[in-house]
């Protein structure tokens, strides 16, 4: 049996799942369930077994794609991607703004500085990603 069969199988299963626990929350109705919370519970696992099986997909196709093609681009793309990380980290700064707080939460520096790390991160791959399709179309241009 293929794995695209075994894949099919599985979506199938979880469908049925789902719109199984979709009725029961039907038949259970509003306020019982804003009162109780009684039939969510399906809901739950549902879709922690969902989340565990996309990782687990996701984890096969990354580690059989990287096997079975050039590891050492794999691994060159890699070590950029944490290089970004790593000039993210230095870039952010620890600084915790208590405005930003709400009912009185409290961010630690390390919290923040991750935060921080999280956005310079996201701006630096953003740019990448803009100054790629520029030069892409400069190129394209520039061979016609």
């Amino acid at each position: 049996m293929g794995l695209h069969k075994v894949f099919k199988i599985i979506a199938i299963i979880l469908g049925v799942a789902g719109v199984a626990f979709f009725v029961n929350l039907l038949v259970t109705g509003n306020e019982t369930i804003e009162a109780t919370g009684e039939g969510v519970d399906g809901y739950m696992y549902l879709t922690y077994a969902i989340l565990v099986f996309i990782i687990l997909m996701v984890l096969l196709f990354v580690l059989k794609g990287i096997f079975s093609g050039n590891i050492k681009k794999t691994l060159l793309v890699l070590a950029g991607f944490v290089g970004i990380i790593v000039v993210a980290y230095v870039l952010a700064d620890g600084e915790v703004n208590a405005n930003f707080l709400r009912e009185g939460e409290t961010l630690s520096e390390s919290a923040s500085k991750w935060v921080g790390t999280g956005l310079y991160a996201f701006y630096i791959m953003a740019l990448l990603a803009i100054a790629a399709m520029v030069w892409t179309g400069v190129t394209k241009l520039i061979n016609r």
